[in-house]
């Protein structure tokens, strides 16, 4: 494996978000949240089509049924791509306008997970919900700063949360059948100088690969025993999430963002706010559409 990720688009994100590959269009779905944008990369075209919602935009997913669901400033809604028409589904923080939607996914069993932030990122404000089949929404854990990456085990035996100011990954037994989560105990830890954990993925190894912010790289780690097993160094000072993408789901695309970086970071990192590959020689976990 290559132990460094290549450019794929210089997209220049302010706050490039949240990668989810649809295996049967085979494109990459990313966001970019300051930009207010939902984009497709079609990488066998090498193109990038930006569809602008007029809302700060956490999160993207597949729906079973046609089109897509994203997690945004004002709730949940449905993105049709043919006319790029949105139709809300329900906003659970409609009391908090302070707050927006960030990372998320979906489980095993089409339920759409997606946390919250304040846009201050004040302690405590950020919750993360979830979105049943049948458009109810229910709040799962409170008390959140910046409510980031989700994963959940091969088995569906665990569920796994970032908050990232705590710099740890928990971990909660999830109940598959029901959408429940209990026991949270955390199980990574990064140390100083490492950046913070934002968004991560997991491989059918059932290890976590998760995104340095301030930290220029993707770690993989093992759940089990906490230990890291190894590192992609990405030219981009601030990483924010990645997914596993391709017909074979081996190719690790990486977005990143330019948030708050000085002139000198910039300079350092000017390809900063690109999206990002490498090949990697595990496959990763398939990404799963929000079955409503």
């Amino acid at each position: 494996m290559k132990d460094e990720a290549e450019l794929v688009l210089p997209a220049k994100a302010d706050l490039g978000e949240g990668p989810c590959w649809d295996s049967q269009k085979g494109v990459l779905y990313w966001v970019n949240i300051l930009g207010k944008t939902v984009n497709v990369y079609d990488p066998e075209a090498n193109e990038n089509r930006e569809i602008d919602v007029d809302q700060l935009v956490g999160t993207v997913v597949p729906r079973k049924s046609g089109g897509i669901t994203v997690a945004m400033e004002k709730g949940f809604y449905f993105l049709d791509l043919d006319t790029e028409q949105l139709t809300e589904i329900v906003d659970p923080e409609s009391q908090l306008p302070e707050n927006r939607f960030n990372d998320g996914k979906c489980d095993p069993y089409g339920r759409f997970w997606a946390g919250t932030l304040s846009l201050s990122e004040e302690q405590g404000k950020g919750s993360l919900y979830c979105l049943y089949q049948d458009f109810s929404v229910e709040k799962k854990v409170g008390n959140l700063t910046i409510s980031n990456g989700l994963a959940w085990s091969p088995d569906h035996k665990f569920m796994y949360l970032i908050d990232t100011p705590t710099k740890k990954v928990t971990r909660f037994d999830y109940d598959g059948e029901t959408g429940a989560i209990e026991n949270p105990v955390a199980v990574i830890e990064f140390k100083e100088g490492h950046g913070y954990p934002d968004g991560m993925t997991i491989d059918d190894e059932g290890m976590l690969w998760i995104a340095h912010w301030a930290g220029a790289q993707v770690s993989r780690w093992n759940p089990e025993t906490g230990e890291q097993l190894s590192s992609i160094l990405v030219p981009a000072l601030n990483v924010t999430s990645c997914t596993f993408g391709g017909a074979d789901l081996k190719t690790l695309y990486i977005t990143t963002a330019r948030k708050n970086m000085t002139k000198e970071e910039l300079e350092k990192y000017p390809l900063t706010g690109g999206l990002f590959k490498i090949e990697t020689d595990v496959k990763g976990s398939p990404a799963y559409s929000f079955g409503g």
